[in-house]
């Protein structure tokens, strides 16, 4: 049997936007072994610009993933680069849980001592360097860059290739003379981009999707999974009272509609 991985989308997208999302396993190979389920949240975030929707976020994301372990998965991978519900999600379940900006930030200093993270939008700025800071990791990132485009989280970058890829290029190419030596992208939206920008940068670019994938695929290989001497467990978990809230929450962001 392949080790199962859920992979949780961090906006309540119908098949289309996901299936977007899901192309982001094409990018790398790791056998027949191991197998991705991309799942939306019910409701939450609108766009992920604010601490407002920070919140929002991390609710919508551990409420799909607290119940992964009963479902039979074998780890969790966060599918934004805020790493929302991740926390509490390995204070809850003794399976890996992985969320792919950290995982970018500390993967980038195994290639190089100082990193940029290059983005598509300015409403997400905060989230870096939050989880910069909240990594200890101030002194290492060169700098955060933006092309300051309004996000499509639906059909993310596709059609626009020829407007935004050159800009990025060029953005990229400002985060070197910043000092960088590796880039992070600076979402899981903006992985149609990473061949290109491969192919035509000096350093390396961090696809953040597909590593957190490889990292949840090195981890149960390993054996390993987070330490709830840290993590600690809650002594009284509120799985459904969580999930009554989200419930709730799809129902009257039905209505609205």
């Amino acid at each position: 049997m392949p080790k199962r991985v859920l992979v949780i989308v961090p906006f309540p997208l119908d098949d289309e936007g996901v299936a977007n999302r899901r192309l982001q396993a094409s990018a790398i190979d790791l056998g027949p072994d191991i197998q991705f389920d991309f799942e939306p949240v019910k409701a939450g975030a609108a766009l992920l610009d604010s601490f407002h929707d920070s919140m929002l976020a991390d609710l919508a994301l551990y409420e799909v993933g607290m119940s992964a372990q009963e479902r039979g998965y074998d780890a969790v991978c966060s599918d934004t680069m805020s790493d929302s519900g991740v926390n509490a999600l390995r204070s809850l379940l003794d399976i890996p849980v992985i969320g792919p900006g950290r995982a970018s930030y500390l993967t980038a200093l195994m290639l190089g001592q100082r990193f940029s993270v290059l983005t598509q939008w300015d409403g997400w700025i905060p989230i870096y360097q939050k989880g910069v800071h909240d990594a200890g990791l101030d002194a290492h990132c060169a700098s955060i860059r933006s092309i300051n485009m309004r996000p499509d989280l639906k059909n993310l970058l596709g059609g626009k290739e020829e407007v935004v890829f050159p800009l990025l290029l060029a953005e990229a190419q400002r985060c070197i003379e910043d000092g960088a030596d590796v880039i992070c992208l600076g979402s899981t939206t903006m992985h149609q981009a990473h061949g290109f920008l491969t192919e035509n940068l000096p350093v390396p670019v961090i696809n953040p999707g597909p590593l957190s994938y490889a990292i949840a695929h090195m981890l149960l290989v390993t054996g390993l999974s987070q330490s709830h001497s840290f993590y600690h467990q809650p002594e009284v978990p509120k799985q459904g009272m969580t999930a009554a809230m989200l419930d709730a929450a799809r129902a009257y962001e039905a209505g609205q509609e």
